[in-house]
């Protein structure tokens, strides 16, 4: 299995160095040069078993020779033996038709957890082996960050920087990465919107000298690790609702459109997946783009579902790999017109494609609010801003194809939303009662490429 990069011209990975890379040199993401596609009798074959068990036979495509089977299957026993249910990512029913996956039953509360305590045992792994030292440095709108630092903390090899803007982020979230003490860990609050945080994340990665010294990875949805392992919790809710045998849909509430790229993913592999509904809140570019076919970036307006606030999508840039025939050249001018202009038009042929896989819908702030409301009335569920405004747009995408929406966090982690629309404040899981003790670690820093380098290398003593 070979990884490729979107924009043509790095050269092509395994699925270790794939990993270990993060961003490719040329600036863009990789992407497997071809999709491993599952039969419908190997789909139907999912049903009734463990989590785990359908990580594995989804994931292990993609992973070439990298890790042996029974390597490979006790790294993903490991890296969910910590969350909270059971059944990983359970299914309840909301609506006639409509069902939440709820995937916030990991040690941070979140969908990113999914992802992120898998790839540190991958890395685990593969560093014990090779015995290098790497650094980590991730730019977060609020749970990549403290999923990030859960999954790396302590870790002998590894040091973690995460960047995450100030003030933007709710305090539960904030909390959650400057409360570890660990040594190898950072918490740098960068003055900015998240676009801020992953345009200097990016430029570090363009800067070859510095990364090369310090051997900077990435663990954001810019690492392809991360989208494959999100892949995974699409095959387990749509087999437990009659797939193969019946067409499922997905309503994903996305910011840098990671989560539901994996959708994607999972429907070139095979999966019956009628329709991926892209839900916005007020920071709407991606909606405006399927609408409109301009991607026009504006200015990021703060909002309850901050994880959301975002207006340069990474992951679309694979998306739009595919919907332009794989034309790396196309995406690199594409790439190139957002960076110097803020914008760039789909041509009418890619827009087509992406129309005929992805649905769009924005939600306000007012009815982000009234749907939590209205989900608590009508189900008991109580959701986060981000799932209400998954769940907002899932209502207005039913048919008779049922619907999936993803939670993808724990409400608890924005207290203040939910309790402002409900009256009820959701309380912490016990193992985490005491976040409100804990001593805060965290660097205060400006937009500023150059001093952000110069710590981490001060801090790395690279």
């Amino acid at each position: 299995m070979h990884y490729i990069s979107t924009r043509g011209s790095a050269p092509v990975l395994t699925f270790e160095q794939a990993m270990l890379t993060g961003l490719a040199r040329d600036g863009g993401l990789y992407v497997p040069e071809t999709v491993p596609v599952m039969t419908p009798a190997e789909i139907a074959a999912l049903a009734g078993l463990s989590y785990e068990e359908i990580a594995f036979r989804v994931m292990q495509p993609f992973i070439g020779d990298t890790f042996t089977d029974d390597q490979f299957k006790a790294l993903i026993a490991q890296a969910y033996a910590g969350f909270g249910h059971a059944a990983r990512a359970p299914l309840k029913q909301l609506a006639p038709n409509h069902f939440l996956l709820e995937l916030f039953h990991g040690p941070t509360l979140a969908f990113k957890d999914f992802a992120m305590q898998l790839i540190g045992q991958l890395f685990q792994a593969s560093l014990s082996r090779s015995g290098d030292r790497v650094t980590i440095v991730g730019a977060t709108s609020g749970d990549t960050g403290s999923a990030a630092i859960e999954a790396f903390r302590g870790l002998s090899n590894v040091d973690v920087f995460i960047l995450f803007p100030h003030g933007r982020v709710s305090e539960v979230q904030r909390r959650q990465m400057t409360t570890p003490a660990d040594a190898n860990v950072h918490a740098i609050a960068v003055d900015g919107d998240f676009d801020t945080c992953q345009g200097l994340l990016k430029d570090m990665f363009n800067d070859f000298a510095f990364r090369d010294r310090v051997r900077l990875a990435g663990v954001n949805s810019i690492n392809w690790a991360r989208v494959l392992a999100q892949v995974v919790y699409y095959f387990s809710a749509a087999v437990s609702l009659g797939a193969p045998h019946r067409l499922v849909s997905f309503t994903v509430p996305t910011g840098n459109f990671g989560d539901i790229f994996a959708g994607y993913i999972a429907r070139k592999m095979g999966l019956p997946i009628e329709q991926l509904v892209i839900a916005t809140n007020q920071n709407d570019i991606l909606h405006r783009c399927l609408t409109t076919g301009v991607y026009q970036t504006e200015s990021v307006h703060p909002s309850i579902s901050p994880s959301m606030d975002i207006q340069v999508s990474s992951n679309f840039e694979r998306a739009l790999f595919d919907a332009y025939g794989r034309d790396g050249a196309a995406v690199a001018q594409l790439m190139d017109e957002l960076k110097a202009q803020g914008a760039f038009t789909v041509s009418q042929g890619a827009l087509q494609a992406l129309r005929e896989v992805f649905a769009s819908g924005r939600v306000s702030e007012d009815e982000t609010r009234a749907e939590i409301a209205r989900t608590l009335s009508a189900s008991g569920e109580l959701l986060c801003p981000h799932s209400a405004v998954g769940v907002a747009v899932g209502e207005q995408h039913l048919g008779a194809t049922p619907m999936i929406t993803l939670a993808t966090a724990h409400p608890a982690k924005f207290p203040d939303a939910v309790e402002a629309a409900t009256g009820v404040r959701p309380g912490l899981p016990p193992r985490m009662a005491d976040l409100f003790e804990r001593t805060e670690r965290v660097t205060r820093m400006a937009n500023d490429r150059q001093a952000l380098q110069a710590l981490i290398l001060e801090r790395t003593g690279a």
